[in-house]
């Protein structure tokens, strides 16, 4: 079952405290384990995250130690067991990330831990919930499978879907540059990309246009397509620093909001697109007036969409819009309609 972030971080907040744990699979680089660690925050546990890929059967069981009659052994516990066994003050979440990745001999000696909750003569307290990730065997990310008695140890299985809107609204509120949000908004299909070959070479992600939102603006403009590329690929970073040229010639969301009521509105889809992005993370309580004038005319115009992409995202950038008097004066109007549908 497919979800998206929103989505998952909803199952993920009511399955935690009930103590059942779930298997979250998907592409590499989308954001599984961020949403892991936001939900930790979400309800108050402790967050702590194993890799089994690098570890063998012991590190699930415990090292035999001889007993001081020399006759019998006791499986001493140690790394993320002992920690786990250990008495705390607020809930734990055990987060087995890269699952699919961890040998057979691995994964088996994770099965009594998921179900019984215990392994040989240790048990888990009972505040610890399991989580676990994985990517999929056709992703190339060296995924062999999971044992069937181990998927089936989980209360749930879903696997995490890429969207725009979900990107857009965690870009928007990190102040992620808006011709990149427009880039991708401009071009959806290239937030997340299904590698297809195992040459060494990046493709597009969530995770990868993250590196390509820091590094904007800071490498020097001759390094632009050769920094971008070593992140997302070359055809990706080809095509966003095309838009870039287009987004960096639109007039500025100053100059439009200086006539608001006179200034042009772009033909290409792809400059409507850049001009949203722009003039949302331009607005503010003091301009917001203005910014209502030129969306009126983006929906006289028939477009529509763009005009509820600027004002949603105005709202996510700088929420106090909502107080002012010329939002509350646009909810009776076009404005008002486009939002509430």
């Amino acid at each position: 079952m497919q979800v998206n972030a929103s989505q998952l971080n909803a199952l993920l907040t009511a399955y935690v405290p009930k103590r059942l744990p779930v298997l979250i699979t998907g592409r590499p680089g989308i954001g599984k384990s961020d949403i892991v660690a936001q939900v930790a925050d979400t309800v108050d546990h402790d967050l702590m995250i194993s890799h089994p890929v690098v570890e063998d059967p012991t590190d699930s069981k415990g090292l035999p130690f001889a007993a001081a009659d020399g006759m019998s052994a006791r499986f001493l516990p140690f790394g993320d067991l002992e920690r786990a066994l250990q008495p705390r003050k607020r809930p734990l979440i055990w987060f087995l990330d890269d699952l699919g990745q961890a040998s057979p001999a691995v994964q088996a000696a994770k099965m009594q831990l998921l179900l019984a909750r215990r392994i040989g003569e240790h048990k888990l307290p009972d505040n610890v919930t399991f989580l676990a990730a994985t990517n999929r065997r056709n992703d190339n990310a060296g995924v062999s499978g999971i044992l069937d008695p181990l998927i089936s140890r989980f209360a749930t299985v879903v696997e995490l879907e890429a969207t725009i809107e979900e990107w857009t609204a965690w870009a928007v509120a990190n102040d992620i540059a808006p011709e990149l949000i427009a880039f991708l908004r401009f071009r959806p299909d290239l937030l997340s990309v299904q590698k297809t070959s195992r040459d060494i070479e990046a493709t597009p992600s969530p995770r990868s246009w993250g590196f390509v939102a820091r590094t904007m603006g800071v490498v020097p403009k001759d390094l632009e397509l050769i920094s971008h590329a070593g992140s997302v690929g070359e055809g990706a970073a080809t095509e966003l620093l095309a838009f870039v040229q287009i987004y960096r010639q639109l007039p500025s969301p100053a100059a439009i909001l200086a006539t608001p009521d006179v200034a042009p509105i772009p033909d290409a889809p792809s400059a409507l697109y850049a001009i949203s992005a722009a003039l949302a993370m331009y607005a503010n309580e003091g301009n917001f007036e203005r910014v209502v004038t030129y969306t009126e005319r983006l929906i006289g115009a028939g477009l529509s969409e763009f005009a509820a992409l600027l004002v949603t995202d105005a709202l996510r950038k700088t929420p106090d819009i909502a107080n002012t008097h010329a939002f509350i004066k646009a909810q009776g109007g076009a404005i008002g309609k486009l939002i509430h549908g």
